[in-house]
């Protein structure tokens, strides 16, 4: 097996050890009677400096986006990571284009997620939801603090990149590992995670992760590829705010 060359992954050469546990765990967890990572020599070497195995860990996420019998015809290769972030789209039935970047269709399954869940919050919820991002209109007009209202005012701050969007990206993530292992993301620490563990505590936070069920987000088909896309978009979102 070998990594191949994946230009949506390469940004993870430049990712701090720290940032990337929760992708590490996420493997020799949630994977254990699949996964070999935990086998490679230069793991059992070099762990926890993940940078040392950084190839190994990509082609990890390679082959769990196919199945064994697939990547025998790969030349024992796995899947390129678009590939596997579309799959998880159309499992998810996402609204994306196939010819988009992965970047962009990552935002979409990001606002899809959103979109499914902020109808289980009441309008109070979603306006608090708002203000912990100050995403509260300035011009103070009259809104209706629906779930279709406050997700395009998500969606237009996700496009937009910046903070708020990192904010958006980082509660979702979180609030899906939640769900779905019963533990939040390792976080971390830094200036702008510190600015962001207001709103995971907050009361916001346990609505947003409230609005998630094991059983919503859980199943064998998401437990691993679904998480772990999620995951890389917010480690290139912070990739991103580091350069």
């Amino acid at each position: 097996m070998a990594y191949r060359y994946d230009a949506d992954l390469e940004f993870l050469r430049s990712v701090p050890n720290k940032s990337l546990d929760d992708l590490v765990d996420l493997f020799k967890k949630e994977a254990s009677l699949t996964e070999g990572l935990s086998m490679d020599e230069k793991y059992k070497r070099y762990y926890p400096d993940h940078q040392k195995y950084i190839e190994r860990i990509m082609e990890e996420i390679q082959l769990f986006g196919g199945n064994s019998f697939a990547n025998l015809f790969r030349g024992n290769q796995g899947v390129q990571y678009k590939e596997i972030l579309c799959d998880v789209c159309d499992k998810m039935k996402v609204n994306y284009s196939k010819s988009a970047d992965a970047q962009h269709i990552e935002q979409d399954l990001l606002n899809k997620i959103l979109d499914d869940h902020l109808k289980k919050l009441n309008a109070r919820e979603l306006e608090e939801f708002l203000k912990e991002l100050n995403l509260v209109d300035k011009t103070k007009t009259v809104i209706s603090y629906t779930p279709q209202a406050v997700s395009a005012i998500l969606q237009a701050a996700i496009k937009a990149g910046g903070f708020a969007s990192y904010q958006i990206i980082l509660i979702t993530v979180n609030a899906v590992w939640k769900a779905i292992f019963g533990t939040g993301l390792k976080l971390a620490a830094n200036a702008t995670i510190t600015r962001v563990v207001g709103v995971l505590a907050g009361p916001v936070g346990w609505a947003i992760t409230g609005a998630w069920t094991a059983a919503d987000l859980a199943g064998p088909a998401y437990r691993i590829t679904m998480p772990a896309c999620l995951l890389i978009a917010k480690l290139r979102m912070e990739s991103q705010q580091n350069n």
